[in-house]
């Protein structure tokens, strides 16, 4: 059911903005302003934000792949690990969420979300556990249907037969445009417990620079699914805009959002996301020096990224690769990037989807091997255990 949307007064939007000014990297309202204008290169990054209060993390770490956890996926798209132990795994194609055990390796199939209608790049994408789930068992999704691309919620019953453990979708919000290409997909709660979803522009550019537009966007919702309080322009869920295709949601420990972005031929993004921010896409692609346009904390050439998960831990982003079939690592000064990014894995694994913290320095890495671009090998697609540092 489509939750009526309301404007909301202008009291309580300046109050939750200042609940949830944390998140803001500096910079308020849709004008937006220009970053660095660093001459451009691979695996660049801004200079340091000046945050002198703010450490960094070391200019080099490392990864150790500790085991796999589980393979024989396909098409994993989105992952949310949950409170008492497993984890939930979503199937673009399949349409279905299947709970793996991160002990035993063992697959269990929830059941499969109706209303899924794969092609190209859409299906079923990104995951994410209810803020109160502990008490509402609600699983949010965010899929592709016959009509556009959408974001429901299902009661999750684990104490039902295996198959039959969703609830039917409740649909909270609907209308993002859908195509074969460019459908966004990444669902998170943020610290303020509001619903962030990053969007594409379906292949139609234009709608990245249409505020009134749910394309080319990250949006800011209540659970229900109404333009969440505080957002830019109150009742309105576009929180950013100007992106091409955002399948990254990550916040830092002063509660900051980045974002990862594809770009066309040139370069790929991660970005610092301010509210009302405009990152420039379709004019600009990478830095640039109109300062109308927030500028990235990193970019890289698309061969050695095309960026769709990432993960926040001690100080790092790690954004995991598709065509560039690497985890990189970036650190971070503040909203800036202390270091150069640094890869790892290179073309060990294959694709690389998505990318969860797990805890004490771990990540959970999920690869995109059977996606129709990669080359499956055997056992793939797979859930890695990955140290960190």
């Amino acid at each position: 059911m489509i939750v009526q949307r309301r404007v909301v007064t202008a009291v309580l939007a300046a109050t939750a903005l200042l609940l949830t000014a944390g998140c803001s990297s500096g910079g308020q309202g849709f004008p937006g302003d220009g970053g660095s204008t660093t001459p451009r290169g691979t695996a660049t990054a801004t200079a340091p934000s000046g945050r002198a209060t703010e450490s960094a993390p070391p200019a080099k770490g490392s990864v150790k792949v500790l085991r796999t956890v589980a393979d024989g996926l396909k098409t994993p798209w989105g992952l949310a690990p949950l409170p008492g132990g497993g984890l939930l795994v979503s199937s673009r194609d399949d349409g279905t969420i299947t709970r793996v055990d991160e002990k035993t390796g063992r697959k269990t199939e929830l059941g499969t979300v109706s209303g899924v209608s794969p092609e190209g790049e859409g299906g079923l994408l990104g995951i994410a556990l209810s803020p109160g789930f502990a008490s509402d068992h609600m699983i949010y999704a965010y899929f592709t249907s016959a009509s556009d691309n959408r974001i429901v919620r299902m009661l999750y019953d684990e104490g039902k037969p295996a198959g039959e453990q969703l609830g039917a979708p409740d649909t909270v919000f609907k209308g993002i445009p859908k195509g074969v290409i460019h459908n966004g997909g990444r669902i998170a709660f943020g610290p303020d417990r509001m619903l962030y979803a990053g969007t594409g522009e379906s292949g139609d550019r234009g709608l990245a620079q249409d505020r009134k537009s749910l394309g080319g966007k990250i949006l800011r919702l209540t659970p229900e699914g109404e333009p969440a309080p505080g957002n830019p322009i109150p009742g309105s869920p576009v929180y950013s805009y100007g992106h091409r295709n955002v399948q990254g949601l990550a916040w830092d420990s002063r509660q900051r959002l980045f974002a990862s972005e594809f770009g066309q031929d040139t370069w790929d993004e991660l970005n610092a996301i301010v509210p009302g921010g405009n990152y420039g896409w379709p004019d600009a692609e990478g830095r640039a020096s109109d300062a109308g346009f927030r500028n990235p904390v990193a970019q890289w050439h698309t061969d050695e990224a095309s960026p769709s998960g990432i993960a926040y831990v001690d100080g790092v982003i790690w954004m995991a690769g598709l065509k560039g079939e690497r985890l990189w690592r970036i650190p971070l000064r503040g909203t800036a990037a202390s270091a150069a990014p640094q890869a790892f894995l290179t073309g060990e694994y294959g694709r690389l989807r998505t990318v969860v913290p797990a805890g004490n320095g771990r990540v959970w890495l999920v690869t995109s091997n059977t996606d129709g671009r990669g080359t499956p090998k055997k056992g793939d697609d797979r859930v890695l255990e990955v140290s960190v540092r």
